[in-house]
């Protein structure tokens, strides 16, 4: 008598979205093998914001944004120039309209996060799918980048320690502020643009992601692990490259 045959094993990982925030960060594969059959992203996107506000609002209470504007124009050559050529009043107009569109952009970080997110996974989604043969849904690529960007939150909890610490305008960078990357330690004003940018690449929170995109990307597709780190490796060189150029244009 053929005996029946042996029911293949249940993903082990949580369906709760609280406990796939600690499984997608201490046992992954499980945790992504959940998300591959059901997609959830609302509670993870909850949490990025809550922390990003964090560093957001103790940053404006304890820097100030205006004084942020003002470092950043004396660390541009050619704004500097720009202001040098305007009347007073027009440089107050254009300090007013820079500092509303600098905190503009920070408020409104949810809807590009968000939209930044949908745009990577649908190149990812692509990639893994077409360039390596998975079968991931587009829902589940979505998904799995929430749960696989959640060390990113480390960052802005290190920011929010080094303003308490007694960061001033002149000392805190709110675009790398957290020294979790080798351009944390180089001088943004005397350190070539390009090598600054790559320099910022190399970031420990970043490489992390990078690691568990890598595996996400291959649970939820069905292929090889290392078809993975590939695909997502190989996004985030050209976007290096891409970004590396861009600040030697502008820098």
């Amino acid at each position: 008598m053929a005996s029946a045959a042996t029911p293949s094993p249940a993903p082990t990982g949580s369906d709760n979205s609280f406990g796939r925030i600690f499984g997608a960060i201490f046992s992954p594969k499980p945790t992504f093998e959940s998300i591959a059959q059901r997609p959830t992203w609302i509670v993870p996107l909850i949490l990025i914001i809550l922390v990003s506000a964090l560093v957001i609002a103790v940053f404006g209470q304890r820097v100030g944004w205006r004084n942020f504007m003002i470092r950043q124009n004396q660390q541009n050559s050619r704004a500097q120039k720009q202001m040098e050529q305007m009347t007073p009043d027009q440089r107050a107009m254009n300090a007013k309209i820079s500092l509303g569109v600098t905190e503009g952009i920070f408020i409104a970080y949810p809807v590009f996060a968000l939209g930044g997110i949908a745009l990577l996974s649908l190149g990812l989604w692509g990639t893994i799918n077409f360039g390596f043969g998975g079968k991931a849904t587009y829902g589940s690529i979505f998904s799995m980048w929430f749960y696989a960007s959640l060390p990113g939150i480390i960052k802005p909890l290190l920011g929010t320690i080094v303003i308490f610490a007694g960061a001033t305008p002149e000392t805190f960078n709110i675009k790398n502020y957290a020294p979790t990357n080798v351009a944390a330690f180089l001088n943004p004003t005397e350190t070539n643009a390009a090598l600054y940018s790559l320099a910022s690449s190399l970031d420990i929170i970043t490489i992390w992601t990078l690691v568990l995109l890598g595996i996400g990307a291959a649970t939820v597709a069905g292929v090889k692990r290392s078809s993975g780190y590939i695909a997502v490796f190989g996004w985030w060189a050209i976007f290096v490259v891409i970004g590396a150029g861009f600040a030697a244009i502008t820098g």
